[in-house]
Parts: structure tokens; C-alpha cells; sequence
């Protein structure tokens, strides 16, 4: 059946971050949260188990396990056990779980900027050293991984490496040959890997997401996968996260991470994730279509009627990255764009080394919003002072 992911739905009356945040005469552009209404299969089944009226303690249901199992065969063909899977509630959690399961305080923790800004949370948080490298980017705007910086940032102390695959800001979607080299140079350097695959869906122009974890044996045993259904089926205001696990040691040692801090899955989440992981892949497929159209008209926009702004070409998620260096702007981009178009984007700064200059505009709106946003962005820019 087609779905409307052109109906405007008014979320400012709800408890919406996204919508609220801002005055009412701002298109919200920055938090990574779809406009649009979750699969049909969703609601059904969270309104089935409201009107039974009783939401005690629950237990982890008996199928959940398999779906799991089932969807990553689909989609990623990527073969796991049931007794992989582990449960934090969402990302974030999941790979902070990760450092404290194998880090001690003082060791390093190693990314690649511009990367997700939580990940660069983790060293403060965990009293960890961070171990950064900058990623490079070439004359089209295409980033890719600078390997001898990133192991030249490893020293004898770092413990692990957090990957971003498809990569936030950046819209990267790496390929086998790239996972296969950071994946030698972890091994080599000892480290495990802890991969955020959130978006792992969001592949466009026939793309498929590789888990780095799916390279082989050796590689699976030192990595931490960690997914979740709220970017996929936007249901992120529902706590519902998975990890896979498939060294024994290292899954044991992330449960006792969890131990009195992290609490199984709720009802409604475990509700949730069985209907969007088994029953909304068709909803899914017409979602993906319409925002790769999103993605060419933006990118279409931005090249033909904003000069001086480059949108980093996009390859998966539902995240542009926009480079407003040539703008030779006098404040950050997200605060130029927030005073002088009424648009919201989230500032490339904090995303760490090479953020400085861009903005993240999210483009998983009705396309009439997006297309307003930019033609918002484009007469502020013509009209600057």
C-alpha cells in the first residue's frame, strides 16, 4: 500500500524536542527525527497492548531473539546466534556500555572526526583519553579515512576504537576494502571495536551496509555491534536498543556493565521492536524512496540555486552535511541560519576536528518543508549585510 510521507503533521502540541525547542516561526532542521508517522504495523501492535490494560513486569519475549536474527540475515546477510544479542536502550548507552567493559580509566578510546558528537563523550565520561584522527576530504566534498593518522593516534594504552558506519555527519557508507584496512589495523593494535550501526539502513543508489563485524571470524570476536529501530521506523522516543556480542569473554564482561545501571527492555519497547523489525519492511522500502528523492532535490537545490554552500555528497543516512566555508560567514553557520533564515541546523563544530565551517541539516521532512528550509537558507544568504 502507499504511504503519505507528504502530510504535514502538526508536532508542537506533543512532547517533541525537535518541534519545541525553537520558536514557532523556525523549521526545525537539527535533531536526527523524522516528520513522519511510524509504520502502520507499529501503531497496531502498541495499540493492541495498550487496550490489554495491564503493563506489569514482563519478561523478554520468546520470539524477539530470532526476529532479530532473521532481520539481520535480510538485510546485511549477516549470520549471528540468539545468544549474541544484548540489550541496552538505546546507542548512546550501548557504546559507553562498551568502553566501560573494556577500558580502565586512563586508557584510550579512538575515533574519526567529524564524528557523531556523543562518541566524543565517552572519554570524559568514562575518564578515558581520546585518540582522535581527522578524516580527510577531497575536491568533490567525499570524505575518506586518513589510515596512517588514525594509527598514528594509537599508542600502547588504547583499548578501543569506535566506528560510525554509515557515518554521522558525514554520510558516509563504507566500503568492504576501507572496513577490511580498520579492521587490520585494530587487530594488530589490539583493540576492540565498538561499531554504531544505527543507520545501517539509510543506504541509497543500491548501496549495501556492510557490519564490520560480518568481515569474519577474527574481526566478530573483538567487536561490539550496537543497533536500534528508532532511526529506521522513528521511534526514537521509545527505548529500544540491541548489541551483538559474539566473543563470549567480552559479552560477559559488557552485562556486568549493565549490572544495577541498565534495566531490560519494557514492554512497549520489545512491542515495538517486533513490529517494525518483522512487519514493516514494505514501509520501510517506500520510506527509503522517497528520501533519496529528498537527498537529489537537495543536493539539486544547493548546487544550482545556493552559491557558495556544497552539500558533502550523501550516500547513506538522512543527515546532510553542508560546507559553508566559502560563505566566509562571521558566526557559525547553525547560528547565521538560525537568526537570519529561521532554519535549524545543528553547528559542525561540535562534531570535533574538521566540523568547523558546516552544518547538519536533517532532510527527513514532507518535501514541501525541505524545499521551504532552503529556499529559507537562500535568500538569507543573497541578502546578508
Amino acid at each position: 500500500m502507499p504511504y503519505d510521507f507528504d502530510r504535514i503533521i502538526d508536532r508542537r502540541r506533543t512532547e517533541s524536542i525537535k518541534w519545541n525547542r525553537y520558536n514557532a516561526d523556525v523549521l526545525p532542521m537539527w535533531v536526527a527525527d523524522m516528520d513522519f508517522l511510524c509504520p502502520p504495523a507499529v501503531v497496531e501492535a502498541l495499540q493492541a497492548r495498550v487496550d490489554h490494560g495491564i503493563f506489569g513486569y514482563a519478561g523478554e519475549p520468546p520470539e524477539l531473539r530470532e526476529i532479530i536474527v532473521d532481520r539481520l540475515k535480510r538485510r546485511y546477510d549477516w549470520t549471528i546466534q540468539p545468544d549474541w544479542i544484548v540489550y541496552p536502550p538505546n546507542v548512546v548507552v550501548g557504546f559507553h556500555l562498551a568502553a566501560h567493559a573494556v577500558c580502565q580509566p586512563g586508557d584510550g578510546v579512538a575515533a574519526h572526526t567529524p564524528v557523531y558528537f556523543p562518541i566524543l563523550l565517552v572519554p570524559p565520561n568514562v575518564r578515558l583519553e581520546a585518540r582522535l584522527s581527522e578524516m580527510t576530504r577531497d575536491a568533490l566534498g567525499r570524505y575518506t579515512i586518513d589510515f596512517d593518522a588514525f594509527e598514528s593516534s594509537l599508542d600502547k594504552r588504547s583499548r578501543l576504537f569506535i566506528l560510525c558506519n554509515p557515518h554521522n555527519p558525514i554520510g558516509r557508507i563504507y566500503t568492504r576494502e576501507e572496513l577490511e584496512h580498520v579492521a587490520e589495523i585494530c587487530l594488530r593494535h589490539d583493540l576492540v571495536i565498538c561499531s554504531d550501526e544505527i543507520h545501517a539502513d539509510f543506504t541509497y543508489d543500491n548501496r549495501k551496509h556492510i557490519p564490520i563485524a560480518s568481515l569474519s571470524q577474527e574481526v566478530a570476536e573483538r567487536t561490539i555491534t550496537v543497533f536500534s529501530p528508532a532511526k529506521s521506523f522513528n521511534v526514537a522516543g521509545i527505548s529500544f536498543s540491541f548489541a551483538v556480542i559474539p566473543n563470549d569473554a567480552l559479552r560477559e564482561r559488557y552485562e556486568q556493565a549493565k549490572q544495577g545501571l541498565v534495566s531490560h527492555p519494557g514492554v512497549f519497547g520489545c512491542t515495538m521492536a517486533m513490529a517494525a523489525l518483522r512487519d514493516s519492511d514494505a514501509w520501510f522500502a517506500e520510506l527509503l524512496g522517497y528520501l533519496q528523492s529528498n537527498r537529489d532535490a537537495a543536493a539539486e537545490f544547493v548546487d544550482e540555486r545556493i552559491t557558495g554552500l556544497r552539500m558533502t555528497p550523501l550516500e547513506g543516512t538522512y543527515l546532510a552535511w553542508l560546507d559553508c566555508r566559502n560563505l566566509r560567514l562571521d558566526v557559525p553557520p547553525s547560528e547565521f541560519f538560525l537568526d537570519k533564515a529561521k532554519v535549524a541546523t545543528v553547528d559542525g563544530a561540535i562534531f570535533g576536528a574538521g566540523g568547523d565551517g558546516f552544518a547538519r541539516l536533517n532532510l527527513a521532512c514532507p518535501r514541501k518543508r525541505l524545499l521551504e528550509a532552503l529556499e529559507r537558507m537562500r535568500k538569507a544568504i543573497e541578502t546578508r549585510g
